[in-house]
């Protein structure tokens, strides 16, 4: 007997972006959630582009996935189902369709989620022609017995369950950033990788000083955990990753324990921000052991980064101040529904997003430090 999954069964499961976002028209904000069965008040959290993004329509991520899930449907579809939005939305540059590409002018993509109550977990790493990783990365824990699929085989893995494969997924505006940035790289660069590396990353700290690229579309990502009032936790993360990193680079967003990480009993953790530095250190596992350990989620997450800058020692990481010359945020949510949002440095632009039945907002970020990554 095959064991192949048809295209409708698993359009059946709601791993389906149109079967989310579809589940529900009301209007949620303003009266009390809809299931009341812990005492737990249901939270979305994300990060800021989470509440910036509602791709030709009146609702945001965060907005989407609370009104999912306070209408009774599953924690991680509705994550999912708001991730969606931004994924397939061009002007979030750091994610999904018109994301930034890699230093070939390639589009590859990264995510993971997982599920607290069921503790199962699914990822994908440097995928093509898809522009919803995060239901590819679903489909992954659904349908396998597996946490991560990666490169041509991830997108093997998405057509033979149905998903469209697109030849190209960059937008005008992402062709033309990432031909800005082979403008400003000296050819002579090309005869010594050390120095095409460095003057890479230094073009692109250029544009962004320059507003050609603002810093989340430079290091993409959007994180969103929630819970709902029955006290289950989940979480996705989805990115196109470092904007014209070296072709095969995957960062921390579909890397359980970095990019994402739920515990159904103690709560969940998300970044943003530089992917080698939270890499290096496991820093979302880190924070929700904390969580466990009895801290807040803005202690949890405070400890985090100071894990990161204990462990950031390399000159060519530091500015003249001997503090991280980078950005990294964390998005931390408790099993008791409280929440904070972390980052190394934050500017009074520096937001997160949440939304509670009082609405979507954007809350400031805390930061471990003062000043800025440049020094």
């Amino acid at each position: 007997m095959s064991n192949r999954i048809s295209r409708r069964d698993f359009i059946q499961t709601g791993t389906v972006v149109a079967g989310l976002t579809a589940a529900s028209s009301r209007n949620v904000f303003g009266r009390a959630p809809a299931i009341q069965s812990s005492g737990v008040r249901p939270v979305v959290i994300a990060s800021g582009n989470g509440h910036r993004i509602r791709n030709g329509g009146s609702e945001t991520c965060v907005e989407t996935a609370f009104r999912m899930m306070t209408d009774g449907e599953d924690v991680l579809e509705s994550l999912i189902a708001g991730v969606n939005l931004n994924e397939l939305d061009p002007e979030d540059g750091g994610v999904g369709f018109g994301g930034s590409p890699n230093a070939d002018g390639i589009v590859q993509l990264d995510s993971c989620c997982m599920h607290g109550p069921k503790k199962r977990a699914g990822g994908v790493a440097g995928i093509e022609g898809v522009k919803t990783p995060s239901l590819v990365a679903h489909a992954v824990m659904q349908h396998t017995d597996h946490h991560l699929l990666v490169g041509q085989d991830a997108q093997d893995f998405a057509r033979n369950m149905g998903f469209t494969i697109h030849d190209d997924l960059n937008t005008d505006r992402s062709r033309e950033r990432w031909l800005e940035w082979k403008r400003r790289i000296d050819p002579g660069h090309y005869l010594n990788p050390a120095e095409r590396a460095r003057a890479g990353y230094e073009a692109g700290l250029g544009m962004m000083a320059d507003g050609r690229i603002d810093e989340h579309d430079f290091f993409g990502t959007i994180n969103c955990d929630g819970i709902n009032s029955s006290g289950e936790i989940c979480g996705v993360t989805t990115t196109s990753g470092l904007a014209w990193k070296i072709p095969g680079r995957v960062g921390d967003s579909p890397i359980l324990g970095a990019g994402l990480y739920v515990d159904g009993t103690y709560g969940a953790a998300g970044s943003t921000g530089r992917g080698e530095a939270n890499l290096y250190n496991l820093t979302s596992y880190l924070i929700v052991e904390n969580l466990r350990n009895g801290m807040s989620p803005k202690d949890a997450g405070m400890a985090g980064l100071k894990r990161i800058q204990e462990n950031t020692v390399e000159p060519r990481l530091l500015n003249s101040r001997g503090e991280p010359a980078f950005g990294i945020s964390f998005y931390v949510l408790n099993a008791k529904g409280e929440y904070a949002g972390v980052s190394m440095y934050a500017t009074e632009r520096s937001r997160f997003a949440v939304c509670t039945e009082n609405g979507g907002e954007l809350a400031p970020l805390e930061p471990l430090l003062e000043g800025s990554a440049s020094g």
